[in-house]
């Protein structure tokens, strides 16, 4: 999955401020406990904001195992699908979440799993056709077509 490729840039930075090394994992359970709490004053603003929104986009649900319960990584796989869809290329959304949540990832990986999502939809569009589902048809056409134009999906609900 794509969110176990995502790491952390101020990993070493907040393990240094609790006492102990954490994984790089951004989605690691021990990093995900670390940055619900540690002392926010501890950093510049900078990376204050970036560890504020990374708990707001990723982290906020009110599931009873949070932040062990999924939630975390299936934003995540959510948030990287929306920034392509919204017309944003790997390369693009690899910055994007660098500097918006502080999270590295490479490109490429982002690439990869883009192909991997379109290859599951597929799938997906084929078991709909096969059981004669035209509103999920529909709907898995619409998202590969936006994975791979880089256009949105534009949904009659």
């Amino acid at each position: 999955m794509i969110a176990s490729r995502a790491r952390l840039r101020y990993t070493r930075q907040i393990g240094k401020i609790i006492g102990f090394r954490l994984p790089e994992g951004a989605f690691h359970g021990a990093t995900l406990e670390a940055l619900l709490s540690v002392p926010y004053d501890s950093f510049d603003r900078l990376t204050r904001e970036q560890i504020l929104t990374f708990i707001r986009s990723f982290l906020s649900c009110k599931c009873q195992d949070n932040p062990f319960c999924g939630c975390p990584e299936r934003k995540f796989v959510r948030e990287v699908i929306e920034l392509r869809e919204s017309g944003l290329d790997h390369v693009q959304i690899s910055q994007y979440l660098r500097d918006e949540f502080g999270i590295e990832i490479y490109a490429a990986d982002i690439l990869s799993y883009l192909e991997e999502a379109v290859h599951l939809l597929e799938a997906i569009q084929d078991v709909a056709n096969q059981f004669n589902v035209p509103r999920m048809q529909e709907l898995v056409r619409m998202h590969i077509t936006a994975i791979e134009k880089g256009a949105p999906v534009i949904s009659e609900s």
